[in-house]
């Protein structure tokens, strides 16, 4: 399936959505799109206690604040740390954090979505939300960004509630769609308000990073322009 025949967002929903979402260009720009079609749509953001968040964080209210709608609701902040599970790694502490022409592998958080779906999925069942979207690429590598794993999860969560599992929505890996793909759908969104850094600087993105490398890319490789600051 290409970019331009991707059925996402649906053409009417009446039903609320959950987009869990950091504020990163993916996420955000999938928030964009649910925007235009789901009666209410919640944003969850997940605290793991990452070295990133505050900044991340930051960006993404202004981010939620330029695309101000009647049916986007509050941001709904959830806590998940993993700093005692995480120990020293450079996601905690900030130190040695992989450089922007490392690969996709040296940026595996282990388990990640098992960490931010478990959380994601109850707090949809606990709130009557019955679909929740996330933005994997299609070129996502990792082992808990399989179909096979999002469906088994959700799954797994809705036996231990004992209901019907949330669906879960992964409509650009689902399209097989790059990081150009993405920014090329979010063109008119407040892009300057994303945020991708893992090691920023003063406020801003750092630009060196393995992140920043694949955000500059992205926007490079869209044509579009970009509207990031960078502190390299």
């Amino acid at each position: 399936m290409s970019a331009s025949h991707l059925n996402w967002p649906p053409r009417t929903a009446n039903s609320p959505l959950a987009v869990l979402a950091s504020g990163g260009i993916d996420s955000a720009i999938l928030l964009g799109e649910a925007l235009r079609a789901y009666p209410a749509v919640y944003p969850l953001y997940i605290r793991t206690g990452a070295a990133w968040e505050a900044v991340e964080f930051q960006h993404f209210q202004r981010f939620l604040r330029a695309v101000a709608a009647p049916n986007l609701l509050p941001v709904v902040e959830l806590a998940m740390p993993v700093t005692d599970l995480y120990g020293t790694h450079w996601s905690i502490t900030g130190e040695n954090v992989p450089g922007a022409a490392s690969p996709d592998a040296a940026v595996e958080l282990p388990g990640r979505n098992v960490i931010l779906l478990s959380k994601a999925l109850l707090w949809c069942h606990l709130n009557g939300v019955t679909q929740l979207a996330t933005a994997p690429l299609g070129s996502n590598p990792f082992p808990d960004a399989t179909p096979e794993f999002y469906d088994g999860l959700a799954a797994i969560v809705g036996r231990a509630v004992n209901a019907p599992p949330v669906k879960v929505l992964r409509p650009y890996a689902e399209a097989n769609l790059n990081k150009a793909d993405v920014v090329k759908r979010g063109t008119g969104m407040p892009l300057q308000f994303t945020f991708s850094c893992i090691r920023p600087r003063v406020g801003v993105h750092c630009g060196a990073c393995n992140k920043c490398g694949e955000r500059r890319r992205g926007f490079t490789e869209a044509g579009v322009d970009d509207p990031t600051e960078y502190a390299l």
